[in-house]
C-alpha cells in the first residue's frame, strides 16, 4: 500500500489505509534522503545514481545459471554491472522527481558496506560548499539519526556497523564548470538497513 523511507515520507503513513508497507531497499534508504535534501533546497533538474554494492545472497559463488547472465558470474571475483530498483523507489517516495532520475548498480566482491554515487544538475548556480552545508545541516537536525556527515578520508570498512541510512562523504562532493554535481554517500547495507526496519516497525506500532 505504501513505501516508506524514514526521513523522507513517513508523514504520509496512514494506518487506516496503509496495511502492506515496504521499507524500500538499503540503497533507496541511502539515496532518497540525499536526494530530498538537495531537491528541497536547490531543485534537481536531472539525476543519475550508481550504487557500488557489496555482493548479496542471490549471487553465485561459482559461475552458474541465473536469469540475469551477469549475476550468474562468480560474485567473489568480479565487478558485476546490474540493475537497481532504487531510482524507481525514490520516485515512489519523492513523486516530483518522476522522469528526472534513473540509475544502475555494480556488485563488487566485498562482504558489506556499499556506496552511492549521485550525479545531478540543479536549477541554481551554487558551489560545492553550499551543497555540503545543506547536507551537514540536515544531518544535525531533522535527519540526525538518518544521515551522517563526515570530513574524514575514510574507506568502506570504516563504515561497517554504522546505523545511519547514509553517511555523506563531503570530501567527494564535486562540481564541473557547467553545473554538474556529484555527491557520494556510504551505507552499511546490512546493519544500517536493519536499524531502519526496526525504526519503521516502531513507527507503525506507535500508530496502532
Amino acid at each position: 500500500d505504501i513505501t516508506i523511507v524514514l526521513g523522507v515520507n513517513e508523514k504520509t503513513y496512514d494506518p487506516k489505509n496503509h496495511h502492506i508497507i515496504s521499507n524500500a531497499s538499503c540503497t533507496t534508504n541511502c539515496v532518497a534522503p540525499m536526494v530530498k535534501v538537495i531537491n528541497d533546497n536547490f531543485v534537481i533538474k536531472n539525476a543519475l545514481m550508481s550504487t557500488i554494492h557489496s555482493f548479496t545472497n542471490d549471487q553465485s559463488v561459482l559461475d552458474q545459471p541465473h536469469s540475469d547472465l551477469r549475476r550468474a558470474r562468480t560474485a567473489s571475483e568480479n565487478i558485476i554491472p546490474t540493475t537497481t530498483g532504487a531510482a524507481k523507489a525514490v520516485v515512489n517516495v519523492i513523486p516530483e522527481l518522476s522522469g528526472k532520475i534513473d540509475g544502475m548498480a555494480y556488485r563488487v566482491p566485498t562482504a558489506s558496506v556499499s556506496v552511492t554515487d549521485l550525479t545531478f544538475s540543479i536549477e541554481k548556480d551554487i558551489d560545492v560548499n553550499e551543497i555540503n552545508n545543506e547536507l551537514k545541516i540536515a544531518s544535525e537536525t531533522h535527519l540526525k539519526n538518518i544521515m551522517q556527515f563526515t570530513k574524514l578520508p575514510l574507506v568502506s570498512q570504516d563504515f561497517k556497523g554504522n546505523s545511519h541510512s547514509v553517511i555523506i562523504d563531503s570530501l567527494s562532493t564535486i562540481k564541473t564548470n557547467n553545473g554538474l554535481f556529484k555527491v557520494v554517500g556510504w551505507y552499511d547495507n546490512e546493519w544500517g538497513y536493519a536499524n531502519r526496519t526496526y525504526d519503521l516497525v516502531s513507527l507503525i506500532s506507535s500508530k496502532l
